[in-house]
Protein backbone atom coordinates (compact mmCIF):
# COMPACT_ATOMS: atom_id res chain seq x y z
CA UNK A 1 0.00 0.00 0.00
CA UNK A 2 1.48 3.33 -0.98
CA UNK A 3 1.46 6.46 1.18
CA UNK A 4 -1.66 7.96 -0.42
CA UNK A 5 -3.58 4.71 -0.07
CA UNK A 6 -2.54 4.44 3.59
CA UNK A 7 -3.70 8.04 4.15
CA UNK A 8 -7.04 7.29 2.46
CA UNK A 9 -7.51 4.17 4.59
CA UNK A 10 -6.81 6.18 7.74
CA UNK A 11 -9.40 8.78 6.69
CA UNK A 12 -11.91 6.03 5.97
CA UNK A 13 -11.28 4.43 9.36
CA UNK A 14 -11.68 7.75 11.16
CA UNK A 15 -14.98 8.37 9.33
CA UNK A 16 -16.27 4.97 10.44
CA UNK A 17 -15.26 5.67 14.03
CA UNK A 18 -17.37 8.85 14.00
CA UNK A 19 -20.59 6.83 13.61
CA UNK A 20 -22.48 7.11 16.86
CA UNK A 21 -24.57 3.95 16.52
CA UNK A 22 -25.35 1.03 14.22
CA UNK A 23 -27.87 3.02 12.16
CA UNK A 24 -25.35 5.81 11.57
CA UNK A 25 -22.73 3.24 10.57
CA UNK A 26 -25.13 1.60 8.13
CA UNK A 27 -25.85 5.01 6.58
CA UNK A 28 -22.15 5.73 6.11
CA UNK A 29 -21.47 2.30 4.64
CA UNK A 30 -24.51 2.51 2.34
CA UNK A 31 -23.27 5.85 1.03
CA UNK A 32 -19.75 4.58 0.39
CA UNK A 33 -20.19 0.99 -0.78
CA UNK A 34 -21.96 -0.67 -3.68
CA UNK A 35 -24.81 -3.09 -3.00
CA UNK A 36 -22.44 -5.93 -3.89
CA UNK A 37 -19.85 -4.73 -1.38
CA UNK A 38 -22.53 -4.41 1.28
CA UNK A 39 -23.35 -8.11 0.75
CA UNK A 40 -19.75 -9.30 0.47
CA UNK A 41 -18.27 -7.62 3.55
CA UNK A 42 -20.66 -9.23 6.08
CA UNK A 43 -20.06 -12.58 4.34
CA UNK A 44 -16.31 -12.16 4.80
CA UNK A 45 -16.87 -11.47 8.48
CA UNK A 46 -18.84 -14.71 8.75
CA UNK A 47 -16.08 -16.58 6.91
CA UNK A 48 -13.48 -15.35 9.39
CA UNK A 49 -15.65 -16.20 12.39
CA UNK A 50 -16.42 -19.68 11.09
CA UNK A 51 -12.76 -20.34 10.34
CA UNK A 52 -11.88 -19.35 13.90
CA UNK A 53 -14.51 -21.82 15.12
CA UNK A 54 -12.79 -24.58 13.16
CA UNK A 55 -15.43 -25.03 10.45
CA UNK A 56 -13.89 -26.55 7.32
CA UNK A 57 -13.33 -24.36 4.28
CA UNK A 58 -15.57 -26.56 2.14
CA UNK A 59 -18.40 -26.38 4.67
CA UNK A 60 -18.11 -22.59 4.89
CA UNK A 61 -18.15 -22.33 1.10
CA UNK A 62 -21.28 -24.46 0.93
CA UNK A 63 -23.13 -22.78 3.84
CA UNK A 64 -22.45 -19.22 2.68
CA UNK A 65 -22.63 -19.86 -1.05
CA UNK A 66 -19.18 -18.41 -1.71
CA UNK A 67 -16.29 -19.74 -3.72
CA UNK A 68 -13.64 -21.82 -2.03
CA UNK A 69 -11.03 -19.26 -3.12
CA UNK A 70 -12.81 -16.60 -1.06
CA UNK A 71 -12.71 -18.83 2.00
CA UNK A 72 -9.07 -19.76 1.38
CA UNK A 73 -8.17 -16.07 1.21
CA UNK A 74 -9.74 -15.57 4.62
CA UNK A 75 -7.89 -18.58 5.98
CA UNK A 76 -4.55 -17.29 4.74
CA UNK A 77 -5.27 -13.88 6.25
CA UNK A 78 -6.07 -15.43 9.63
CA UNK A 79 -2.82 -17.42 9.53
CA UNK A 80 -0.79 -14.30 8.82
CA UNK A 81 -2.62 -12.01 11.25
CA UNK A 82 -2.37 -13.21 14.82
CA UNK A 83 -3.99 -9.97 16.08
CA UNK A 84 -7.33 -10.57 14.38
CA UNK A 85 -10.19 -9.86 16.80
CA UNK A 86 -13.12 -10.91 14.63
Amino acid sequence: MNTQQKHNLTEFTKLLLEAKDAQAMESVLSALLTPSELRDIPNRLQIMRMLKQGVSQREISKKLGVGIATVTRGSKQLQSDTKSEL
